[in-house]
């Protein structure tokens, strides 16, 4: 629970920059809470997947220590704000997300574009992100008992997808676009009550690490491919122990224990999170939030009541 506590603290930080238009600063708050409470828990944590590198505080950096220094040794994935643009305009799907997993557990990726294919529990091991997009949807349709005509795919709505979209449209299938928000849009697929069917695309590589331990959390299935845009990227991924970094990465490979969890809290209304809420003139404030289980698949949704006032004095 001091996972779940940490992002309740940065989602109550950030929420009041809502549709202010000044994203960074939204950000710096969100950050800053999450870092006071995660160095409050007990435990002997490794930023793996930040913000950025150690000048760029006060961002979350990788290779940041976290917690008191005494129990167990984690690798830490973290996105204070998730939808930086989403929270300066005022649009849903914000939220602050934190995953985790045993030392040497997460893969260390570098802050660069990703190409991504995500499924839900049903669809395990029918997707390969080497074979065409058709073939993908033609296994996962199979796999999940639907013709392709009833399959909904989620796409981030980018000039690079364009002709991802074309192409799954002209097979029949259904799309929905979203703007930001790649973490949690990834996951939807393996959170079943939703009806999306596949994630695909590219985007950020840390939210790819940080989706994939949600994602195995949920039982479901993911690949990824590493894209360094030129030779510098390249050495960075080599620099960081990936010796091939456009390997195709099994869901085994980005998490490799099963003893992982992932938490996050919703800023603004979102897939799966409500927004923080008013409750009423006193300053009592509603969070909702998920916490995800590796290890025994469980799933919480957590509201919690916070008065406000009392914790500013």
């Amino acid at each position: 629970m001091g996972f779940v506590s940490a992002v309740e603290s940065a989602a109550l930080a950030s929420y009041r920059w809502i549709g202010r238009g000044r994203k960074e600063e939204a950000d710096a708050s969100a950050t800053k809470a999450l870092r006071e409470q995660l160095n409050a828990v007990s435990m002997n944590a490794v930023v793996v997947i930040g913000e950025g590198e150690m000048d760029e505080a006060p961002m979350l950096y990788i290779g940041e220590r976290l917690g008191t220094g005494d129990g167990i040794y984690l690798d830490i994935a973290v996105d204070p704000l998730e939808g930086t643009n989403l929270i300066a305009n005022g649009q849903e799907n914000s939220t602050t997300v934190i995953a985790a997993a045993p030392r040497g557990s997460l893969l260390h990726a570098p802050d660069m574009y990703m190409e991504k294919i995500a499924v839900g529990p049903k669809a395990v091991g029918s997707i390969d992100i080497q074979a065409p997009l058709i073939v993908n949807l033609r296994n996962v349709a199979r796999a999940v008992n639907k013709e392709l005509s009833d399959m909904t795919v989620m796409v981030q709505q980018r000039e690079r997808h364009q002709g991802i979209i074309e192409e799954i449209r002209s097979l029949g299938a259904k799309i929905v676009l979203f703007h930001d928000g790649d973490v949690t849009c990834a996951i939807a697929p393996a959170m079943e009550t939703l009806g999306v069917d596949m994630f695909v695309g590219v985007g950020g590589a840390p939210e790819g690490v940080i989706s994939a331990v949600a994602i195995k959390s949920l039982g479901g299935d993911m690949q990824a491919r590493l894209l360094p845009g030129n030779e510098e990227e390249r050495k960075r991924c080599i620099l960081m122990g990936l010796e091939n970094p456009e390997k195709a990465l099994s869901i085994n490979e980005l998490v490799k224990s099963e003893e992982c969890f992932f938490a996050a809290t919703g800023i603004t209304d979102g897939n799966f999170l409500k927004g923080v809420n008013h409750i009423n003139e006193s300053g009592r404030v509603m969070t909702h939030s998920i916490l995800i289980n590796g290890k025994s698949k469980t799933v919480r949704y957590i509201e919690t009541l916070h008065n406000v006032n009392r914790e500013k004095r």
